[in-house]
């Protein structure tokens, strides 16, 4: 039987006159698909107290395919933004949830200069908690966004659930522990063979960092997070570890442009 091919654009561009965006979405079993493109996700400044928020309710049948990947939110200075999203899944549903967000318009200046942003992600398997998420930032006046996150400008997670797509999740799994294991190594000064004993330098901290779990049941699930210091390595990331996704989905996701 062949896939249903279903897209669907969930998020659209924030403003504070139509803030809210709420949508509901069932993807049948018997090797159904569907997934989510879109644009930058532009959350303007926010009026007074104002917040923009946006939900998302999928349930995804048996055997079926639900692919969230969308573009990474950027809210603008004073922005206020939260979103929710909850996964209904079974044990053979199969999921790809990207999420993600940047510091802002960092090339004009704006470097985590919103008030406020919150993301959760929560997926029920048979309506029990099998992944529950939660990232929040605010600004504090003893220490402010841009101060904690240093020179990073974007975090991203990436789930991937489901049997179908566990070649996809062991692959990844490997590739960034073999990246990590090479950027975090400390570096040593040089010297010839007969120099004293090299001595460690001070760690540098790699432009991008990332890291792979496992959850659910047997590692049915894997969750990876991601820092890093411009959008564009994460497309890269992004581009290279979802490519496999490009027989389920007809297309590749982030495509070069």
């Amino acid at each position: 039987m062949p896939f249903k091919l279903c897209f669907t654009s969930l998020r659209n561009p924030c403003t504070q006159r139509s803030p809210n965006v709420d949508c509901k979405s069932y993807v049948p079993g018997s090797l159904g698909r569907s997934s989510d493109r879109q644009l930058h996700v532009q959350v303007y400044k926010a009026v007074g107290l104002k917040c923009s928020e946006q939900a998302l309710e999928a349930t995804v049948g048996k055997d079926a395919l639900f692919a969230v990947i969308p573009d990474p939110v950027t809210c603008f200075l004073t922005a206020r933004y939260y979103q929710k999203q909850v996964f209904h899944v079974s044990s053979s549903s199969n999921l790809v949830l990207v999420d993600w967000f940047t510091s802002g318009r960092y090339e004009s200046g704006e470097i985590w200069d919103f008030n406020s942003y919150k993301s959760i992600n929560h997926i029920l398997l048979e309506d029990q908690p099998l992944f529950i998420d939660s990232v929040l930032l605010e600004q504090d006046s003893n220490c402010s966004i841009a101060t904690r996150m240093q020179e990073y400008n974007v975090v991203a997670m990436v789930v991937l659930l489901g049997p179908k797509l566990k070649h996809i999740q062991d692959q990844m799994q490997d590739e960034v522990k073999n990246m990590m294991s090479v950027q975090l190594r400390p570096p040593t000064s040089g010297g010839g063979r007969y120099a004293a004993r090299p001595q460690p330098l001070l760690p540098q901290r790699p432009p991008l960092i990332a890291s792979c779990s496992p959850f659910g049941r047997a590692g049915t699930g894997m969750v990876a997070r991601i820092v890093a210091v411009s959008t564009e390595s994460v497309y890269t990331f992004l581009r290279h570890h979802l490519a496999p996704l490009e027989p389920f989905l007809g297309a590749a996701p982030y495509p070069a442009s």
